[in-house]
């Protein structure tokens, strides 16, 4: 059997079990979905949003991409952030990030990786942010770690300066915004941030939008 249709012959098997715990399984999740959670995670295999949470499908409505950045020029991240925010009515966007990241590895060097060079610029942004606190950590995998907890703060502030996040906090009090890090060592999950529509008095005029 090729490797690829092991995937098809556990997916069966789900599918199987799945109907016999609950006959109805499917076709409730044909019918729609409702998430409470937008989940904006890395690309990284490691770090699948439902094994990682113990979530059913339709539970969380997921965008991932190499090193869990929000771009403000990404038209992907923002369709599916405008999608979850204005029509599923999710109220908690995570931001997700990990450790032993290689995209944020690579932000730390000067290596040429061809096109995701331009991709992880913003990381190295960061850095330079951060420099000062991060050099002084000895140890290079502990200061990558570092910056990928700086990273995912980054993050959760470029989805703050959104319109789309603003717009729906002068409409009411959702979404709130939360910084995650996945600590591969462990499977456990930390939050380092988490920002409410009251995070706005702190920012800058400039990133107030009006409608």
């Amino acid at each position: 059997m090729k490797s690829y249709e092991m995937l098809l012959e556990s997916n069966r098997a789900w599918a199987e079990k799945q109907n016999a715990e609950d006959p109805s399984f499917f076709e409730k999740m044909a019918k729609g979905q409702s998430p409470e959670f937008l989940w904006i995670g890395c690309s990284d295999s490691r770090a699948p949003a439902d094994k990682l949470t113990g979530t059913d499908p339709g539970q969380i409505f997921v965008h991932r991409n190499v090193a869990n950045l929000v771009v403000h020029t990404d038209f992907n991240l923002l369709s599916v952030l405008q999608y979850a925010v204005q029509v599923l009515k999710v109220k908690h966007i995570m931001v997700v990030g990990h450790t032993g990241c290689g995209g944020v590895r690579a932000a730390m060097g000067n290596k040429s990786f061809g096109l995701i060079d331009s991709w992880i610029k913003g990381i190295k942004d960061v850095y330079v942010q951060n420099e000062k606190e991060l050099m002084a950590i000895e140890n290079e995998d502990e200061r990558a770690d570092k910056l990928a907890e700086f990273n995912v703060i980054q993050q959760v502030n470029n989805l703050k300066n959104t319109t789309i996040v603003q717009n729906a906090w002068k409409e009411g009090e959702y979404p709130y915004l939360h910084g995650w890090i996945l600590e591969l060592k462990s499977g456990h999950i930390k939050q380092i941030v988490e920002l409410d529509k009251s995070s706005m008095d702190d920012s800058v005029d400039v990133f107030k939008y009006s409608i």
